[in-house]
């Protein structure tokens, strides 16, 4: 992924929210920004398992 300005994409998250937003709001679209990001970095470095081994690990049905 490339460099981001933190400031600017900062900038953008809250210019995107609603007017009546509360902090949890905020802290919210941050911290889903910040799980995309690392699920892209981990797919981009192949950091990644398939569904089937994770049901596998966690004992899940098929």
């Amino acid at each position: 992924m490339k460099n981001l300005n933190i400031k600017e994409e900062a900038r953008k998250l809250i210019y995107k929210l609603p007017e009546n937003s509360i902090w949890d709001d905020l802290m919210y679209q941050i911290y889903v920004r910040q799980t995309v990001e690392a699920g892209l970095a981990d797919s981009k470095a192949s950091n990644v398992i398939s569904v089937q081994e994770v049901r596998k690990k966690f004992e899940l049905p098929k």
